[in-house]
């Protein structure tokens, strides 16, 4: 339960629809235990009406039931029939008042649960927005989009739902009880013995149902996540022919699942129809003890109706303890789950307040960087300065960290140790949204949104009239008549993840979306391994062009003779070993002489 208490904040937001709706939970519940008190009054008037009972007193009411048997006494000439007549017209208007007060109960109550589930969904998705790159790496999309879904969907039958229905029956409860007290106290107590047995029952059930919820969205999770990774990774699924291995896999997690949620709905089947049982036993009680009592004139044949009908008036209610509880504890586990990410502090700071160009040299000053979730250690001591506008070459074979390096000043990590700065200022000074909308970070993994060509290559951008410009930027990464031979130019909608296009096309698009921000800082990781010789050609001599005045750090595993380079740095382990330029890295006649002597080779050859 301590986990809901992050909850209050929401119910505090929405006091007024809260407030409004335990008024109408209550005035509601008031009018429903009018209808036994008419019923008993009924019952005792027939009764005076039979031979030898005209000495039956009636009975004392609440104070609008007394209201409304005033008026019904008044007049010498009111017949029996009259009376019987008025009251069920009176407990039908009852029921009527009832009604609409429950309708706005829910449109109070209900509402507002979807106002919190609202509210609460922007703030799982504004938190996960501002969780480091870091968290992504250890954390599955599919429970991610678990939590923010079905868990959320949870939390609001709690906020919703459980808080209605718990109200309700504490309220109905009460005033059952009240004035099963005021009538009949020995009575009252024979009825509710049951009671006890009942609480215990909730209570050891409700810490079995805690148990088995938590297991079950733990399985959910896992099987949302084996579900999205197949989904995302289809072709490689099919292409290997492993659609049977990846189904059985789900099958076992989707079997695990299963158990979990018939074992809770065993226990809930136990559960619901145990407090039916109590209930019933109440009733029986109520007719036997009552009957007794009648034949000793000590209760009224109206009080035993009456209490009749509170009990089956409680049925619900206290059914929907079990029920409640069970809401609660589901939402208990669903929250604390939820809380897990909202108070986690794996997210980047952003003291800076600087907003200003980032045209000055960029240095970096013996950076450390290890990957929390692994271990691995892939900056060690770099040291590196990059004059303001140069053009700069990163080479390195796989895992040398030259990824790595390009994340860390793009501030998708952060340093362990060691400083980078820009012009006078280090990176950390600068407001960080501000810092990033100043520079362009093309990934080697090209991700496209399910959106048009056109939102695709205008993504970074503050708004989106701008097709002169997208369609520079889709010229400079020569992919400008590709667009125009699709089947709605730059309209064309892109599947998931870019999935109607080709591995090149892709690269150039994401090329095109990095270009069209004016960047002072461009960050271009191997981006161009998906295109042929000829378009690399194209593309690097736009880039010579586009990238004027611009420093520019361009990572690949080849060297592009298009480029005029100012500076070549190549990675070995996450260290520099060799820098320089060109002519400098060949008299060295070290690992760079080696790659460009044989990239010549090959092109000799082709």
């Amino acid at each position: 339960m301590k986990h809901l208490a992050s909850l209050h904040q929401y119910f505090w937001k929405y006091r007024v629809r809260f407030f409004i709706g335990i008024f109408f939970v209550i005035t509601s519940n008031y009018f429903a235990v009018m209808a036994p008190q008419v019923t008993s009054y009924i019952i005792t008037k027939v009764q005076q009406a039979l031979p030898g009972n005209s000495q039956t007193k009636l009975m004392k009411y609440d104070g609008l039931v007394e209201y409304l048997i005033g008026l019904l006494e008044t007049g010498e000439n009111r017949t029996l029939l009259g009376v019987v007549t008025f009251s069920s017209i009176a407990i039908l208007l009852i029921a009527i008042i009832r009604g609409v007060l429950m309708f706005f109960m829910r449109q109070t109550l209900i509402v507002m649960s979807r106002h919190i589930e609202y509210d609460q969904k922007n703030a799982i998705y504004q938190k996960y927005q501002q969780l480091s790159a870091q968290f992504y790496k250890v954390h599955a999309t599919g429970d991610l989009m678990n939590r923010i879904t079905e868990d959320v969907s949870r939390v609001r039958m709690y906020t919703g739902p459980a808080i209605m229905y718990f109200i309700n029956l504490v309220a109905l409860i009460s005033f059952c009880l009240v004035n099963m007290f005021q009538r009949d106290i020995t009575l009252t107590l024979y009825v509710l013995a049951p009671l006890p047995i009942l609480a215990i029952t909730i209570y050891y059930v409700n810490s079995i149902i805690n148990r088995k919820s938590e297991q079950i969205q733990e399985s959910l999770s896992d099987l949302t996540s084996h579900a999205q990774q197949t989904y995302s990774g289809i072709r490689v699924v099919k292409s290997f022919v492993q659609e049977n291995a990846m189904l059985n896999f789900f099958k076992g997690i989707s079997m695990r699942y299963q158990v979990q949620a018939i074992s809770l709905a065993k226990t809930e089947a136990i559960y619901f129809p145990s407090i039916t049982l109590m209930i019933g036993l109440s009733t029986l009680l109520t007719i036997y003890i009552g009957s007794m009592h009648v034949l000793d004139q000590s209760v009224k044949v109206g009080t035993i109706v009456e209490f009749v009908i509170y009990i089956n008036m409680l049925t619900f209610p206290v059914s929907a303890i079990g029920w409640t509880a069970s809401m609660i504890q589901r939402a208990a586990a669903s929250q604390k789950r939820i809380n897990e990410f909202l108070d986690t502090n794996d997210h980047q700071t952003d003291e800076g307040n600087i907003i200003a160009p980032l045209t000055g040299n960029l240095v970096l000053d013996h950076v450390h960087f290890t990957y929390k979730h692994t271990g691995i250690e892939a900056l060690h001591n770099v040291s590196l300065q990059i004059l303001a506008g140069s053009k700069v070459l990163l080479l390195g074979r796989a895992g040398a960290g030259k990824t790595t390096l390009l994340q860390v000043i793009a501030r998708l990590f952060e340093t362990n140790s060691g400083k980078i700065s820009i012009g006078e200022h280090f990176i950390e000074s600068y407001q960080l949204q501000h810092y990033r909308e100043k520079i362009s970070y093309i990934p080697q993994d090209v991700f496209l949104f399910s959106d048009t060509v056109y939102n695709n290559i205008c993504f970074g951008l503050p708004t989106q009239d701008s097709p002169e410009a997208v369609e520079a930027a889709a010229k400079a990464a020569s992919i400008h008549n590709d667009i125009l031979n699709f089947s709605d130019g730059y309209q064309t909608m892109i599947g998931e993840r870019g999935v109607t296009l080709s591995g090149g096309q892709k690269q150039r698009i994401s090329i095109a979306r990095g270009l069209i921000k004016q960047p002072d800082l461009v960050l271009i990781d191997d981006c161009l391994s998906a295109v042929d010789a000829k378009t690399e050609q194209q593309i690097t001599q736009n880039l010579q062009k586009a990238l004027i005045g611009k420093t520019a750090i361009i990572s690949t595993h080849r060297v592009f003779t298009s480029i005029q380079f100012d500076l070549i740095v190549y990675m070995e382990k996450g260290a520099i070993v060799e820098l320089g330029n060109h002519e400098t890295l060949l008299e060295l006649n070290g690992r760079y002489a080696q790659l460009i002597r044989r990239q010549w080779a090959e092109q000799a050859e082709n």
